[in-house]
């Protein structure tokens, strides 16, 4: 294998060797998922330049791909719960959608990223060839995890109280209240198949998981409409099915690894998962903080605006806004899933220039993706409003907030990119930092500053916030930038010794039960 130096640049002004290199590069990145593969050479002309991307492209399709697929049917399994709960009555609508939003929203996004150490760890043991640590990972995560929802589980009981407490109307906190306590088997499906999502998803066996989420969507969707309309079950039909959907995934997921589908990755449970947990745990916790830190700070977006002076339209008129960033966001987080898995993968493998390729290939398909996404918004703004609402001060106020809905489109493809990179390289708890210092310390105040002090209204809410993203980016951007690739191959390779159970650097294989 080569050893090339990270800071070397990937695109050198000498062409002499263009056809031969061109003919090494093709030969010695081809995923042939069995033989061993090398770092790329160092790429001297356009030519193997456009070649090298093109197969990186297809690599990193292969798992966005696929990845978006799922996750966009995830996310619409509760959106077609609450769409179906608007047929019921209004109650049930505000219920529902609190329940989903505040209480689910919260666990969903604690369970998540300390799923996401899985990302990390898998795919760094999967690139390194060492496919039995996959599964001592997997159940490592299932122990923080599940420990995570019982000290949850109090949020679900007591949901009632808590949502009087910071503000909602009795109806509506009692009738969330009730659908929270019959959400409990949802938070513990989360538990499950978050860590199952990272380790299939770290040995690209991504379509078998997007088959399973689209079979389910579709079972949802017809047995959500029997129960709660056809049979008049309402909101505990609702609940019901909802639970059902999630259980459904997390045991179609495990009968596939337990069939002996995943090879090595899988040997059987172990009691190897209960030995060095609070290394685990505390990239757990960073991923995390990580995650959360980004997904509060938009939830505070439609706060604030229901404090305005016109609350009822600058809050529906957000509630369109965040909703398209909201499926948007779905194409970047599935370049996020195949970023974190391919950098994971090629530092686990000691490939730090490919890693960098890797980088280089997700960030300028997911930019584009979403400048072509934020263009076509500004050329119908006058007209898509109308789909998500009959008030025309809600469709003005829309048609004004596309630039900016524009503007964050296009930046939210490219972060959650950056976000998979430290992802894939481990770096969690110095992105939550980061997190806390332009989300909360910049963006939160530079926006109450704009919307309340000067009197923007909503849009200077989102400008000011906007401004937390900006930075948040840039410094990304300038931290992938500068890293060297070849000190994160070594930090990978160190890991998978410290928490592989391999003794001076030796790739002996666990011991299973």
């Amino acid at each position: 294998m080569e050893n090339n130096n990270s800071k070397q640049p990937l695109l050198s002004s000498s062409a002499a060797a263009a056809d031969d290199n061109n003919d090494q590069v093709t030969s010695t990145i081809v995923d042939d998922r069995h033989g061993e593969e090398e770092d790329i050479p160092p790429i001297e002309s356009p030519k193997v330049f456009l070649t090298v991307f093109w197969m990186e492209l297809k690599k990193t399709m292969y798992l966005a791909a696929p990845a978006t697929f799922m996750r966009t049917c995830q996310y619409s399994l509760g959106a077609i719960t609450i769409t179906f709960s608007g047929q019921l009555n209004t109650l049930d609508l505000a219920a529902f959608s609190v329940e989903n939003s505040v209480i689910a929203g919260f666990s969903f996004g604690v369970l998540l990223g300390m799923g996401s150490a899985l990302e990390t760890l898998c795919g760094q043991a999967f690139g390194a060839k060492q496919l039995n640590m996959l599964g001592v990972y997997l159940q490592r995560s299932w122990v923080i995890l599940f420990t995570t929802a019982l000290l949850l589980s109090p949020l679900y009981i007591f949901a009632a109280p808590l949502l009087r407490l910071i503000g909602e109307t009795p109806a509506i906190s009692e009738a969330a209240g009730r659908v929270a306590r019959w959400m409990i088997p949802q938070l513990f499906a989360y538990a499950t198949v978050f860590p199952i999502i990272k380790f299939l998803q770290a040995q690209r066996k991504v379509m078998t998981m997007a088959a399973i989420t689209g079979v389910a969507l579709v079972i949802h969707a017809f047995f959500s409409w029997l129960f709660m309309l056809k049979l008049g079950w309402g909101l505990a039909g609702g609940a019901t099915v909802l639970d059902t959907s999630w259980w459904f995934i997390v045991l179609a997921e495990l009968a596939y690894i337990f069939s002996g589908r995943c090879g090595e990755a899988w040997s059987g449970f172990s009691w190897k998962a209960f030995s060095d947990l609070w290394g685990f745990v505390r990239l757990s916790i960073a991923s995390a903080v990580m995650l959360c830190l980004e997904t509060w700070y938009f939830m505070a977006l439609i706060l604030f605006a229901g404090y305005l002076k016109d609350a009822e339209v600058s809050v529906g008129a957000l509630s369109v806004c965040m909703n398209i960033l909201g499926w948007s966001m779905m194409v970047a987080l599935g370049f996020n899933a195949a970023v974190s898995v391919r950098v994971s993968n090629e530092l686990g493998a000691a490939r730090p220039r490919m890693a960098k390729f890797s980088v280089l290939v997700s960030v300028i398909t997911s930019f584009l993706l979403g400048l072509i996404m934020a263009t076509m918004l500004i050329i119908y703004r006058k007209e898509y409003p109308v789909i998500f609402s009959n008030s025309k001060e809600v469709q003005e106020l829309v048609t004004e907030l596309t630039p900016i809905l524009a503007i964050s489109i296009t930046i939210n493809n490219f972060q959650p990119v950056l976000s998979g990179v430290a992802i894939g390289a481990g770096w969690q708890a110095l992105i939550a930092y980061i997190n806390i210092g332009c989300y909360y310390i910049l963006g939160i105040p530079m926006g109450l500053t704009l919307g309340y002090v000067l009197g923007f209204g909503v849009k200077g809410i989102w400008y000011g916030m906007l401004s937390g993203t900006c930075a948040q980016t840039i410094i990304l951007f300038s931290i992938v930038y500068k890293t060297n690739w070849d000190k994160e191959a070594s930090i990978a390779g160190e890991r998978i010794r410290k928490w592989g159970g391999h003794q001076d650097g030796a790739k002996t294989k666990e011991i299973v039960a």
